[in-house]
């Protein structure tokens, strides 16, 4: 099977400009691709992991990946899905950013000489001379034209800056920068980006002939169409110091039971005869393909160890037990647990909720428990009798589990 057609089974494609002509060149020939990253946070999440899983595959089948960075662009900011303007970083902020996103990039696919590259795009960005910039590259787009797209329109009505209206001609200068440098034929990027990326196969062409193409994945959305990746605590990064291995492995564990062979497909490597056979499963049975989903993933983003560790840690949690390391864990002295505490000042200690008002809200709703057991007042006063083993357990939710260790 091709890698074009490999990509469509799993579900990647969503859009693609010249779609026989790409499935040919894929077929026949080593092609150098790329895909923009702009380092908005100091880790990737987990919507950027489908782009990292499809640069993955393609390289599986012989590619060559480019991963650009945007030192450049991230001095902008995409305003593709935005109503506001981004919050425009430092010049050391956007460095530090991509210093993360290079060794977490490092990971997933294998760099070095005739392999994948990670290309920072200040390095044409920043010294560019505007008027040559303009004269090269701004004539050859329609402002009509830009203003019609999906991802200028929206902002219309709030307003769109000057400032943010370079953005695509930026980005389309990457590919005509990287066709140049590293003969890279294939823009590929999130369908947000669609807009983005068919200006930048039209520039292309237009200076250098028929040789560019684009071509866009789904976003990882839920079966209604709402995006993945976001918890009650915010973002699920691929930093294990920003979403610990054991909440990573809970994400994916806890997932609707429709998106579970969707996100199979897309984000393990998982043989489809498998994951079909995984997703089909109904009642108390789709738990186990939701086990295999967690472990495969984690075991992609963290390793085989902590993955283990993971799955170790959630068996036991539901058997009574706790695994040590695994289960996201706050220690408290003696000293400060004292006669005791309310519930609400611990659940404050162990970050499970952010306020006060918040927690109460959450008992009235009969969203917490402590040792499994509902939390049905605020005056409940955890005590030394509640550590069982040395340990108390909160629970937040159906899905967020924390321990604290008395020490």
């Amino acid at each position: 099977m091709s890698v074009y057609d490999e990509l469509v089974e799993r579900g990647f494609i969503e859009q693609a400009t010249h779609e026989k002509e790409i499935r040919e060149l894929l077929d026949n020939e080593k092609v150098t691709f790329y895909i923009g990253f702009d380092p908005t946070a100091d880790s990737l999440h987990v919507g950027h992991f489908v782009a990292v899983m499809a640069m993955s595959h393609m390289q599986r089948a012989g590619h060559r990946p480019i991963a650009l960075l945007g030192g450049g662009t991230g001095m902008i900011g995409d305003p593709s899905g935005k109503t506001d303007m981004r919050q425009m970083m430092t010049p050391e902020t956007i460095d530090y950013h991509i210093e993360c996103f290079e060794k977490q990039l490092s990971k997933f696919m294998e760099f070095g000489e005739g392999k994948a590259m990670i290309v920072n795009n200040a390095d044409w960005l920043l010294d560019l001379n505007y008027i040559d910039f303009l004269r090269e590259v701004g004539v050859h787009f329609s402002v009509n034209r830009m203003l019609a797209a999906e991802c200028f329109k929206q902002r219309l009505e709030k307003g769109l800056s000057f400032f943010e209206f370079n953005y695509m001609l930026m980005q389309s200068y990457d590919f005509l920068e990287l066709y140049r440098r590293h003969d890279c034929k294939l823009q590929m990027g999130g369908n947000d980006q669609w807009s983005n990326i068919i200006s930048g196969v039209d520039l292309v062409r237009r200076l250098h002939g028929d040789t560019a193409f684009g071509l866009t994945f789904s976003l990882l959305t839920t079966s209604a169409g709402i995006k993945m990746g976001k918890t009650e605590k915010g973002a699920v990064w691929l930093d294990p110091d920003k979403t610990s291995p054991y909440e990573f492995y809970q994400y994916w564990r806890n997932i609707d039971d429709a998106d579970v062979e969707k996100c199979l497909s897309l984000l393990t490597y998982l043989p489809m005869d498998e994951v079909r056979r995984l997703g089909a499963l109904e009642g108390a049975e789709i738990n186990k393909a939701k086990e295999v989903l967690a472990f495969e993933v984690t075991k992609i983003v963290h390793g085989y160890e902590e993955a283990t560790k993971a799955a170790k840690a959630t068996k036991a949690l539901f058997e009574g037990g706790a695994e040590d390391g695994s289960i996201p864990t706050t220690e408290i002295t003696a000293s400060d647990l004292g006669d005791g505490l309310d519930v609400l000042t611990i659940f404050q200690k162990a970050n499970m909720i952010p306020s006060r008002s918040e927690g109460r809200r959450l008992i009235q709703q009969g969203g917490m428990r402590v040792n499994d057991e509902k939390v049905e007042s605020i005056d409940l006063m955890i005590t030394a009798d509640f550590f069982k083993d040395g340990h108390v357990m909160l629970q937040r939710g159906k899905k967020a589990f924390h321990r604290v260790k008395l020490v």
